[in-house]
């Protein structure tokens, strides 16, 4: 008897081995280097109720929630993507609901929560740019997502820097070479503040406008990617107010850094910045092709690039990026009509690129958008082959889609199916074959959409603007699992990490879990 049992528990735990998929972080924006918006966690609930609020205040009741494990307030703008790792939580916002008094006005700011609680750990302000709106817009806050890896984290902030900080805040002591916190959070002709546990250590400060006579566009965005020792980021340079000048022609638009010490490694030098149509957003991505690695970008002049990630000598001693391949995103048919060309950023012209260039199976998924504030447009999805080189926009496409609208979304792809998920600012939803851009249904979330789609758990989740979020089944059949209204606009993406689903609002951060 007692064998048997042995054998049946055996057997169980057998079955109940080969169905778990092991929770994990979501270190990064996109996961992973490939940046593709997937998770193949299980058991992430579709059926939640976000609750309602303590009469006259913003915090959420939990006892009116259902399968919400914890929210907290963010401020009154939240655009950066959430991360996870290491039992923390990491998300930028702005400084409309301070956190300590001390740091007071219009900031940028990134949080650093508990991941088990929601609990406030410490956060890094900084202050503003004060160039007005062209170079840092007021109240966007922070809108990189923080990378993190080991006990570093990475984020641009919205004085177009790349800051490294260490994941214990000051709380363990200022380590790394960089001591001048007090100085670095206090705003322009302002004395130093008093620094203490509950704010960022930074390790290194690497200034772009400094470094790089770069020139932002209303916010620096950029999300980095690491790969080995290096960090890339892309600079955000742009059009100045007038929106026909372009200040810093000859600025690059992404760069590799020293992960370690912040120190300049390479640059491209393809001449975006002189052929850009409005701003570089896009955040890079990282793939490789039979042994070849390469960082991949999405442009503002419409074209994806991709580079190899060790920097070689170039001119006047510059260490650069050397091109592998460059793809054209931008179709003719948008760029001249009657043999005239068409005037960006007109809705039937062309489009620069801000969503985020996603790597899978040798293939390079990336959409053509504009600022939403240009309104909505015409659009192109192209699957690109990464196995190629040179000039590859009339050779490289190895298909393509025009039915999708001007888009800042970044593609999602199920691996179990090899369905692909995008939606657009025009608040359209795409189910498409990510092998032949075959369409199989399109959804109406009739509102604008900033965010982009997650795949997890054979579902898919996105938000929009009126705060709606939509649960929809992975399939090629159509079908709404689940749809709740969060009381407020939804601009960032929802992620997954160990179990629990999280979805920011321009006001909260809700951890979804059963």
């Amino acid at each position: 008897m007692k064998t048997q049992r042995l054998l049946l528990s055996l057997i169980a735990g057998s079955a109940l081995a080969s169905s778990f998929v092991q929770a994990e972080d979501w270190p990064q924006w996109g996961r992973n280097q490939h940046k593709n918006l997937y998770s193949p966690e299980k058991g992430i609930p579709h059926e939640f109720t976000p609750g309602d609020f303590k009469r006259g205040t913003e915090e959420v009741d939990l006892a009116t929630t259902k399968n919400v494990k914890w929210v907290t307030k963010l401020g009154s703008q939240a655009y950066g993507n959430t991360t996870v790792s290491n039992g923390k939580v990491y998300v930028g916002t702005n400084n409309e609901s301070p956190r300590d008094p001390k740091h007071k006005g219009d900031r940028g700011v990134v949080y650093c929560l508990d991941e088990k609680t929601g609990k406030f750990l410490w956060q890094l302000v900084v202050p503003k740019l004060g160039a007005g709106k062209v170079s840092d817009w007021e109240y966007l806050g922070i809108c990189s997502s923080p990378a993190v890896e080991g006990n570093r984290v990475y984020v641009v902030s919205n004085k177009c820097e790349i800051l490294c900080l260490d994941t214990e805040g000051l709380s363990n002591g200022n380590d790394g070479p960089f001591k001048n916190e007090a100085e670095f959070m206090a705003a322009a002709g302002q004395p130093p503040v008093a620094v203490g546990g509950s704010d960022a250590d930074i390790i290194w400060v690497f200034d772009m406008r400094e470094e790089l006579g770069v020139f932002p566009h209303n916010i620096a965005s950029s999300s980095v990617v690491i790969a080995g020792d290096t960090v890339y980021a892309t600079t955000s340079n742009g059009q100045d107010w007038s929106h026909l000048n372009i200040p810093s022609p000859f600025a690059p638009c992404l760069v590799a850094l020293d992960k370690k010490t912040g120190e300049l490694k390479g640059e491209e030098v393809s001449g975006i910045s002189q052929n850009l149509m409005h701003c570089n957003w896009s955040s890079p991505g990282f793939g490789s092709v039979n042994g070849q690695d390469m960082v991949l970008f999405g442009a503002g002049d419409g074209f994806t690039y991709a580079f190899d990630p060790k920097p070689v000598p170039g001119e006047d001693d510059i260490m650069v990026l050397k091109e592998i391949w460059k793809y054209d995103g931008v179709p003719d048919k948008y760029k001249q009509a009657n043999g005239k060309p068409i005037k960006y950023p007109l809705a039937e012209g062309p489009s620069e690129i801000i969503s985020t260039p996603v790597f899978y199976k040798n293939r390079v998924y990336v959409s053509i958008g504009q600022d939403p504030e240009h309104g909505e447009g015409v659009g192109m999805l192209s699957c690109i082959d990464a196995t190629k080189k040179g000039d590859i926009s009339k050779s490289g496409a190895i298909w393509t889609y025009d039915k999708i609208n001007r888009t800042i979304s970044t593609v999602s792809i199920d691996p179990e199916t090899d369905l692909l998920f995008i939606c657009d600012y025009s608040g359209f939803v795409y189910c498409l074959d990510a092998n032949t851009g075959e369409e199989y249904w399109v959804y109406d979330m009739k509102a604008h959409m900033w965010s982009s789609t997650l795949v997890a758990d054979g579902k898919v989740f996105l938000g929009d603007e009126d705060g709606d979020f939509v649960i929809l089944a992975a399939t090629k059949e159509k079908k709404v699992l689940n749809e709740v209204n969060f009381g407020a606009p939804i601009y960032s993406s929802p992620i997954v990490a160990n179990g629990v689903l999280y979805v920011g609002t321009q006001t909260h951060l809700y951890a979804i879990s059963k």
